[in-house]
């Protein structure tokens, strides 16, 4: 079959979600700080250096490395970053498409909520997290990593047919880049598990898929020695 030249994934800058609820967390508290839909979240001022180190990586490719279709999550912190990073690069870089199913984990009725204020509203849904297993547990109304899998082995079938032999960049989110790796490499949970314990995704980070031979292969994961220390 067919399939896509490169694919390069990178994670967002830091967005203030990423800040606001370890610290609401950390401390017990109900209240994040923050209003609206994970959607409309936005990047931190270190999420925007981010996303122009982004752009600087992109800058020094070389001309046969340089993405020739990028696609990214419709979240606003994914467009951006991509926005700052194309700006940065001076490169003339292709116009970026948008497609659902790149969005972050669908949390349902448990979006923008912090730990306490779950445990307060919804106090039934720790246990059944805790029998479902991370990866299986489905929040009301939300998704497991399971459908995340199943939206994203959709979206590269469409991505392979209609993009065969390009360089693909694509900017989403954390989850989506664990399970790219899930899809693309056949891993079964215990492999993904261990993938896990390696550490999170990193913001602004870049993983990288080498397709040339006629599969997609991992060449980088979650790297990030192109942002400032």
């Amino acid at each position: 079959m067919d399939i896509v030249a490169e694919l390069i994934l990178i994670r967002h800058g830091q967005s203030t979600s990423n800040v606001a609820f370890p610290e609401a967390d950390a401390a017990g508290r109900a209240d994040s700080g923050l209003t609206g839909r994970d959607a409309d979240v936005e990047l931190t001022d270190l999420g925007v250096k981010q996303a122009e180190a982004v752009g600087g990586w992109l800058a020094a490719l070389s001309p046969g490395r340089v993405p020739e279709v990028v696609v990214t999550s419709p979240y606003r912190r994914a467009r951006q970053t991509w926005r700052i990073a194309a700006e940065v690069s001076g490169l003339g870089l292709p116009e970026p498409a948008t497609d659902d199913r790149l969005v972050d984990r669908l949390m349902g009725d448990l979006e923008m909520m912090t730990r306490t204020a779950i445990t307060e509203r919804y106090p039934d849904e720790h246990g059944r997290s805790e029998q479902a297993g991370a990866y299986h547990y489905r929040p009301p109304n939300g998704e497991s990593f399971g459908d995340i899998a199943e939206r994203l082995d959709a979206f590269l079938t469409d991505l392979n047919r209609d993009h065969a032999g390009l360089r693909v960049a694509v900017v989403a989110h954390d989850a989506v880049v664990l399970m790219m790796r899930y899809v693309i490499e056949g891993l079964d949970w215990d492999a993904l598990a261990a993938v896990e314990r390696e550490g999170r995704v990193l913001n602004a980070s870049i993983t990288r898929f080498e397709g040339t031979s006629g599969r997609l292969v991992l060449d980088r994961y979650n790297a990030v020695d192109h942002l400032p220390a």
